[in-house]
Parts: C-alpha cells; sequence; structure tokens
C-alpha cells in the first residue's frame, strides 16, 4: 500500500474512533427522550398537565446522562432495587428471568408501574414495558389521584406511596424536578431536557432514587372501579387478563402465563 494511502486509512479509523463516544451518546439521548415524548402523549390524551408527568417520569427512572439527569424507559425496580439496562430486551429478559424465580413486586417502564398492583389492567408485562401503554396508565392514575386530592404535588406523593412519611418526601423531590418544566411558570411554557443547563433542580438527587416504599404499604380500600376509556388499556371482562393474552402476544409473555402461579 502506498504510503499516503496508509497515512489516510491511519487518519479514517482514528476518525472513526473518535465518533464512537459522540455517537454512543446521541443514542443514549434519544433513548431517554421516549419517556418525554409519551409524556407529552398521555399529556395530550388525558388532559394532566406536561410538567408533571415528566416530573414523575424523572422522578422515577431519572439517570446521570452526561453529567444531568434525565428518564429512561428501560429500568426496573425488582423489590426494591433499581436496574437501568441499556436495551428493552435486556429490561424483559431480566424480569422474565425474576418472574421465574417468583418475584411479582417489580416495577417497569417510563412510569414504573408495579405488576404486583397495576397488572390486571394490562394483557402482559411486555404491554406494561411498552412507553405509550405505560404513560397512558400513569397520566390516568394522576388524574383519580388529583381528583381525590386537589393537589398535583399531594397526587405525586400518592403515586408512590400512601405512607405520608414516604408520600411527603417523594412529592418535595417531584416538586423540585417539576420546577425545571415550568419555564416562566405556564403549564405550556416547557423547558426541553437537551437545552437544560447544568445546575438545573433535581441534578444532585442521588442516581437511585428512593422509590420502594409503595409496594409495600398497607393497601387503602379500593375505590369502585373507573371506566377505562383508552382502548389501549380496556379490559375485556371482570377476570384479570392472563400473561399474555392480548392477540399476537409475544413468546415472552406467553413462557409468562405458562409459569403463572395460581
Amino acid at each position: 500500500m502506498p504510503r499516503h494511502w496508509r497515512i489516510v486509512t491511519i487518519f479514517m479509523l482514528g476518525l472513526s474512533a473518535s465518533l464512537r463516544p459522540a455517537l454512543a451518546s446521541e443514542s443514549t439521548k434519544s433513548i431517554s427522550a421516549t419517556c418525554e415524548q409519551v409524556a407529552e402523549f398521555a399529556s395530550q390524551r388525558t388532559g394532566v398537565p406536561v410538567s408533571v408527568l415528566k416530573a414523575i417520569t424523572l422522578t422515577e427512572t431519572g439517570k446521570k446522562i452526561d453529567g444531568k439527569l434525565r428518564p429512561w424507559p428501560w429500568t426496573v425496580n425488582m423489590e426494591g432495587t433499581g436496574h437501568w439496562f441499556d436495551t428493552l430486551d435486556e429490561a424483559r429478559s431480566y424480569v422474565f428471568k425474576e418472574f421465574q424465580r417468583g418475584a411479582r413486586s417489580f416495577d417497569v417502564g417510563c412510569f414504573q408501574i408495579n405488576y404486583k398492583w397495576h397488572s390486571e389492567h394490562f394483557s402482559s408485562i411486555d404491554e406494561m414495558f411498552d412507553p405509550k401503554a405505560n404513560a397512558l396508565y400513569a397520566a390516568q392514575f394522576l388524574a383519580d389521584l388529583y381528583t381525590e386530592t386537589g393537589s398535583w404535588n399531594d397526587a405525586a406523593g400518592a403515586y408512590h406511596s400512601r405512607t405520608k412519611e414516604h408520600a411527603d418526601r417523594y412529592s418535595a423531590r417531584f416538586a423540585e424536578l417539576r420546577q425545571r418544566y415550568l419555564g416562566g411558570g405556564s403549564e405550556n411554557d416547557v423547558l426541553a431536557m437537551n437545552d437544560a443547563p447544568n445546575g438545573m433542580p433535581g441534578d444532585n438527587i442521588p442516581e437511585i432514587p428512593d422509590i420502594v416504599a409503595a409496594m409495600n404499604a398497607p393497601m387503602t380500600p379500593p375505590k369502585p372501579p373507573r371506566v377505562n376509556s383508552y382502548p389501549l388499556l380496556r379490559r375485556t371482562g371482570t377476570v384479570s387478563p392472563p400473561l399474555g393474552a392480548a392477540p399476537g402476544a409475544s413468546l415472552f409473555a406467553i413462557s409468562l402465563n405458562k409459569t403463572e402461579v395460581n
């Protein structure tokens, strides 16, 4: 190979290597943006303020990316321990393994929907992981809690736990994080995460939030079942749908159905 071609080859290899971290960073930001995009979608569908939904997903799944706290869709809280996976497949595989072991108290997705308390509203764990389905259910649940409490801060606290100590701590964190989405104090004046400067409210919150109390807190008396107006989440009968019951359910959901303990 002529000398000048060797130089060009070495230069191109070096350029490729230097671009890899930047490309990986952009991919990570794109995945992180998923939770904010579905928060906007769910806000439009339900009327829940987008600042509320974005603050909830950040409180629930926040991890440090390029020095800033960002939400992450492939987050699993398994029996009190938070895990952030690079891909959906990795998150699903982990939950599948733990489900086979007998785990039932775990949270998944952008809004950390708990399987033990809320799985009956979904056709499968796959659907619980789906960002839009996850966000729509969280938004409707928050709307119900707002109707009950009359305050988005209190609704956020109840979203986490019915134990006052845990709810108050969570709502304080939620309120701090919500400020980054309230530019000018208007619900529609949303501050984009990618443009947020360093030192935004909540950036110093620990990487693993305390999102574990709700699953073990005493349950309050159940309210009458509400009418679910969203076809994606609508149930077809009075019996909780089994895992993988939806048409075209994945092998993951079907396998879970076979290992369900009655």
